[in-house]
């Protein structure tokens, strides 16, 4: 994006803004894990390790500070995620560690319900010096994937998939959603 998307203004909110917004209007309570704290935000903020980096080290935090079994972690960057679609992934939770979303082929790893039972796996990864990667951990997580015709049933045109990763996809979002 060539700039912190965090901070890129869609429909008058900062894209984190937005995320914390959407999430509080379904979860009681919601965290942000930052690289560096941010002002004007009003949920509780988490550091990322910079040791680990990358999503890895959001997700590793997160779930070191929440107080429930469950995270759903969403990336700021998926401004359009619909409470359906969360709700779908929720009911796929029992007996795995994750639910993730599949969308052309690719799990969408930000956008996706961990357990906190998760870490252990993730610490052990980083331990053995893994790869910072979440995706790399999945192999060692019970994971339940969720595919297109799945999610379609909450979200039709898997609207809550885009994600904003060019200036080229900031604009079609302003002109599409």
């Amino acid at each position: 994006m060539g700039s912190d998307k965090a901070n890129l203004v869609l429909d008058g909110q900062t894209l984190l803004q937005r995320a914390v917004a959407a999430m509080s209007a379904v979860f009681p309570e919601v965290i942000v894990s930052v690289r560096q704290p941010r002002p004007g935000i009003a949920v509780p903020q988490v550091c990322d390790d910079p040791k680990i980096g990358g999503p890895l080290a959001g997700v590793t935090a997160g779930l070191e500070h929440i107080g429930t079994p469950w995270s759903f972690v969403v990336a700021c960057d998926m401004p359009f995620m619909a409470p359906a679609v969360i709700r779908l992934l929720a009911g796929c939770r029992p007996t795995f560690q994750a639910v993730v979303p599949v969308v052309q082929g690719q799990p969408q790893a930000l956008s996706a319900f961990y357990a906190r039972s998760c870490l252990g796996p993730i610490r052990a990864h980083l331990a053995h010096g893994g790869k910072n990667s979440l995706r790399a951990v999945f192999g060692q997580l019970r994971i339940r994937y969720v595919d297109e015709k799945e999610l379609s049933e909450a979200d039709p045109g898997l609207r809550s998939f885009f994600d904003l990763d060019t200036p080229q996809d900031a604009a079609i979002a302003l002109k599409r959603f």
